[in-house]
């Protein structure tokens, strides 16, 4: 190697982070994850399972590649439940998919699967080739009862429902709009040579995009990846969205619908997905809200530090968002709130810190969240805030 491809790759090592990335015509090919959605809980009012129904989720890609795979979850069931039939296609936005190209889903070279209680499946790879930035429709047959559906209870769009088998259906005649979550299906990848990796963005309501456009994919994480898929193809990552509205970082909440705690999912939704790099990890306010110690949520973050380098992945840490105004706010737990600020700020112990509270708050009242900024209930940020956030990541620091 000359002293000056030497000096080349130095420094595209220091600009992504560590180590240097080839050109993505010399890059081979891996499997990133392109879309997530954090399986939450188990469905209520459906003990039987969905038997004899297909369903058609629409999900939405960050990166593109030329071959898929699919994460199904029975997370939260208490029976087996099987998959008779599964399909992926490029998606109109709607029930019906792009002629042409629906795909039949295999596990282990078999058309059907059985997922174990409290399991996760990757089927085999299909030969699609998905665009970046694009819907697509995961499509699921269950033709036997089985224990309550594992999911995601908020998608902010619709997902369809369909009797009988219809997974292989273009037109999406059969189907009528069922609910606004994901059912089963857990994650995408693709096989790329044109991205570095996956960031997983990992937190509560605020991560999972309450309150922002249904449709619109306008959450932070979505609007993160518009950042990123404007870089240089090796400076790319697929962007994952791990938040669960109510969720917690260091303690359990009783909501039915929040899920596991942070610490007791992170390495299904976060440490264990395709082509993982980096986590962003926002939460806290919720475990706030319940008066939880300062002390025992920097214990929190600490740990997903310790365990996430362990994996060898990066964390990157927000700060918590204001949220005076919120029906929950009390003096003293906002003094928790910037406690676990200031600790955030000053320990030195991540790979890089975003300063969500900077970014979103009051310049007239710190405590709150800028008004054009607040989806009304002082606590979530509407598409603005969401953008704001986006845009205070520093992308050096994936």
């Amino acid at each position: 190697m000359s002293a000056k491809v030497a000096l080349a790759s130095l420094v595209l090592a220091l600009v992504v982070g560590g180590s240097s990335v080839p050109e993505a015509s010399g890059h081979a090919p891996e499997w990133i994850g392109t879309w997530q959605a954090a399986p939450a809980s188990a469905q209520a009012g459906t003990d039987l399972g969905h038997p004899n129904k297909t369903i058609r989720n629409v999900v939405h890609t960050s990166i593109g590649g030329k071959a898929a795979r699919v994460r199904l979850s029975n997370a939260f069931g208490t029976a087996p439940v099987l998959m008779g039939h599964v399909t992926v296609a490029l998606s109109t936005g709607t029930a019906s998919t792009v002629p042409g190209t629906v795909r039949a889903v295999t596990f282990g070279g078999l058309p059907s699967v059985t997922i174990p209680v409290g399991a996760e499946v990757v089927s085999d790879a299909v030969s699609l080739t998905v665009p970046a930035d694009a819907d697509l429709a995961v499509t699921v047959y269950t033709p036997a009862e089985s224990g309550p559906a594992t999911y995601h209870p908020q998608a902010y769009r619709e997902t369809y429902f369909a009797a009988g088998d219809h997974a292989a259906d273009e037109t999406g005649t059969p189907f009528a709009v069922g609910s606004t979550s994901f059912h089963y299906v857990s994650g995408v990848e693709v096989q790329s040579s044109k991205a570095r990796g996956a960031v997983v963005a990992f937190g509560d309501s605020i991560t999972d995009g309450a309150w922002s456009t249904r449709g619109a994919n306008l959450r932070w994480p979505d609007q993160l990846f518009d950042r990123l898929v404007k870089r240089p193809a090796p400076l790319r990552f697929g962007v994952l969205n791990a938040g669960i509205s109510a969720n917690r970082l260091a303690s359990q909440g009783t909501s039915a619908t929040a899920g596991q705690n942070a610490l007791a999912r992170l390495d299904r939704d976060a440490l264990t997905r395709a082509g993982v790099r980096t986590i962003v990890l926002m939460e806290g306010i919720n475990d706030i809200q319940s008066t939880v110690p300062a002390a025992q949520l920097i214990m929190g973050l600490q740990q997903v530090v310790s365990r996430g380098h362990a994996a060898g992945v990066r964390v990157v840490v927000g700060t918590i968002a204001p949220w005076k105004g919120w029906r929950t706010y009390t003096p003293e737990r906002e003094e928790i709130r910037l406690e676990v600020n200031r600790y955030i700020r000053s320990a030195g112990i991540f790979d890089g810190v975003v300063d969500f509270d900077a970014a979103l708050r009051d310049p007239a009242d710190a405590g709150q969240l800028r008004p054009a900024f607040d989806s009304g209930d002082h606590l979530h940020p509407n598409d603005a805030g969401y953008k704001a956030m986006a845009e205070a990541v520093d992308l050096r620091s994936l």
